[in-house]
């Protein structure tokens, strides 16, 4: 498969069906990306579906990781609010963070999907190191000035792939 390709697209995460979309594809770790995937830059809030599916992720014994190119204090005030571990200043779409984060975890690219809403730094991250990528939509228009020209870019590369709608309701 194409490098910027990725194996699944999604509403939401909440979309991500953690039996039939994780366990049963053989996913024990997930890599979570926080902007937009987990964190809404308009609300700067984790919204009502998405702590609920990281829950259920917990619940079904899946480990997961925040992954986050994210300089500031923020990846581990969340990381700590959800009790879940935290790689910030990842450099995504480079290696060091996805490997950094797959060692807190104790995890093989086999066993582990990269979940994040951008292919240029998620999907491709992803795919060079052999680990699946699940493609969210973001969370919210707003965005840093550079990601939303790269998210032009990234549209295209889509085409006309519709996201697997979210079956959880959403904020």
């Amino acid at each position: 498969m194409a490098l910027h390709v990725p194996e699944r697209y999604f509403q939401r995460i909440s979309a991500i069906d953690v039996q039939r979309d994780l366990l049963d594809c053989g996913y024990t770790h997930v890599l979570l990306d926080m902007d937009n995937t987990l964190v809404s830059r308009r609300t700067h809030d984790v919204p009502r579906d998405a702590r609920k599916w990281l829950a259920q992720v917990r619940e079904a014994g899946v480990g997961v990781c925040l992954v986050s190119n994210n300089w500031h204090a923020t990846p581990y005030e969340w990381g700590e609010e959800l009790d879940i571990a935290v790689v910030a200043k990842a450099c995504k779409p480079l290696p060091h963070g996805f490997l950094t984060a797959r060692g807190v975890l104790g995890a093989r690219s086999a066993d582990t999907v990269v979940v994040g809403d951008q292919i240029s730094t998620d999907v491709l991250g992803a795919h060079l190191l052999g680990m699946a990528a699940y493609l969210v939509c973001p969370l919210a228009e707003e965005d840093l000035k550079h990601t939303q020209i790269v998210r032009a870019f990234e549209r295209s590369l889509m085409g006309e792939r519709q996201p697997e709608p979210a079956m959880v309701e959403s904020d």
